[in-house]
């Protein structure tokens, strides 16, 4: 019964979200796609030729909008999950933990990418430290790949959420990256603890183990 209240809660909320609303209206997969949309407004780094590595893809709203902006580049996403197909986009199902997945990426781009974007979190449990530390955990998974793939001047985009584990990811992004800078996009839900981490450019004094 109460599994019910919270999922028909969860439904109403919804439905009374803008940007959910607006979803279905564009025809996006997600309401995260206004996420994206706002913050490549900001930061500009979705480019017409971009190489680009779109993480935690599915339902693919992310991958929807990278499609408007790369007209010449390449798009690869990557889930757990399954996708439906979008033009223009290569969809590689697996865990980011497995070696054959990772050595599939760099295959795919011939070693080098100009953008990693993640979106990636861990199913929620409703207690807010261990949903933030696991979702933390695959930031910081996301941005080991990162930084092993971008080119130097490279753009690494990810969710997080703010608790206990976010000063170790801030302190390693500004020790691998020379821009850091963390960003809450309009259409994140103002209740929640989410929040993304922009970084730019791979730092010189880094040296790759």
């Amino acid at each position: 019964m109460k599994k019910n209240k919270i999922s028909k809660n969860w439904l109403i909320k919804q439905h009374k979200d803008p940007f959910f609303r607006q979803s279905k209206i564009q025809g996006y997969r997600s309401r995260s796609a206004f996420k994206l949309i706002e913050m490549n407004k900001k930061f500009e780094f979705l480019k017409k030729n971009t190489f680009l590595l779109d993480l935690g893809s599915s339902p693919g709203g992310w991958s929807q909008v990278a499609t408007q902006k790369i007209t010449k580049g390449k798009i690869l996403a990557v889930d757990i999950k399954s996708m439906e197909n979008i033009e223009d986009v290569n969809f590689l199902k697996g865990d980011l933990c497995d070696s054959v997945i990772y050595e599939k990426i760099f295959a795919y781009f011939n070693k080098k990418a100009d953008v990693v974007i993640s979106d990636m979190a861990t199913n929620t449990t409703g207690n807010k430290d261990l949903d933030s530390y696991r979702t933390g955990e695959l930031c910081l998974r996301a941005m080991d790949l990162a930084k092993k793939i971008l080119h130097k001047d490279g753009v690494f985009l990810s969710k997080l959420f703010m608790g206990s584990i976010f000063t170790e990811i801030h302190e390693k992004a500004n020790k691998y990256f020379k821009k850091v800078v963390k960003y809450k996009p309009l259409s994140s839900r103002k209740e929640s603890r989410e929040i993304y981490i922009y970084c730019e450019g791979i730092s010189k004094s880094f040296k790759f183990s």
